[in-house]
């Protein structure tokens, strides 16, 4: 099984009380949502912070596909509670389109 990475970048609300929510919200997040990554080909997801950027690491398997993840959770009620309620907290990068969340980041070097 050939896996592929992808990187997202989003910036939470500078504020240290809603950061602080973000972070609890993310240590149980909703099962419906994590039956939702899994069952979109994505084999494990990890969010590092800093400051109020955050940086997601995807791998996924082979049938993975962005558009169809995006479909899938356009037409779950629960993923868009959960993502309005998210929303919150997140704030676009400064750099994004309308309506732009997780901007993708573009690997510059490799070892």
């Amino acid at each position: 099984m050939k896996l592929k990475r992808y990187c997202y970048a989003c910036d939470l609300k500078d504020d240290s009380k809603l950061i602080a929510e973000y972070k609890k919200y993310h240590e149980a997040v909703w099962p419906e949502i994590l039956q939702s990554i899994k069952s979109a080909g994505i084999l494990d997801m990890e969010i590092y912070l800093t400051g109020n950027r955050l940086f997601m690491i995807m791998e996924v398997d082979e049938s993975f596909n962005a558009e169809k993840k995006a479909q899938m959770d356009a037409e779950n009620p629960k993923v868009q509670e959960w993502e309005t309620l998210m929303w919150d907290y997140q704030q676009a990068l400064p750099w994004a389109k309308d309506g732009e969340k997780w901007i993708a980041l573009e690997r510059i070097f490799k070892l």
